[in-house]
C-alpha cells in the first residue's frame, strides 16, 4: 500500500558529514539534505551544489500568487497590531 503523503521540506539545508563521523552514523561519507532537527532527508550527493539542486527540487520557490498573498496576510497582521498597540 502506497501512501501519498505530502512531506514538508521546509528549511532544508546541505550538511557535509565526513568519513569520522559517517563511520559512526553508519552512513557513506558525502553531502546530506538535512532538516532543522539534523534529520538526513536526502544523500549522500557528491558534492554541495548537488545537494542543494535536490534541496531546491523538494522545495521549489513559492509562487507569485502565493507570495502575494502572504504579503497580504502579513500586511493584515502588522495592521491589527499596530491597532493594539
Amino acid at each position: 500500500m502506497r501512501h501519498n503523503r505530502k512531506i514538508d521540506m521546509t528549511n532544508l539545508s546541505p550538511r557535509h558529514v565526513q568519513l569520522e563521523e559517517a563511520l559512526r552514523l553508519g552512513v557513506e561519507s558525502g553531502w546530506y539534505s538535512t532538516k532543522v532537527s539534523g534529520t538526513f532527508v536526502t544523500g549522500p550527493h557528491a558534492t554541495r551544489q548537488e545537494c542543494s539542486l535536490k534541496i531546491a527540487e523538494l522545495n521549489p520557490p513559492p509562487s507569485k500568487r502565493k507570495l502575494k498573498e502572504a504579503r497580504a496576510d502579513h500586511a493584515v497582521e502588522s495592521s491589527e497590531s499596530q491597532v493594539k498597540a
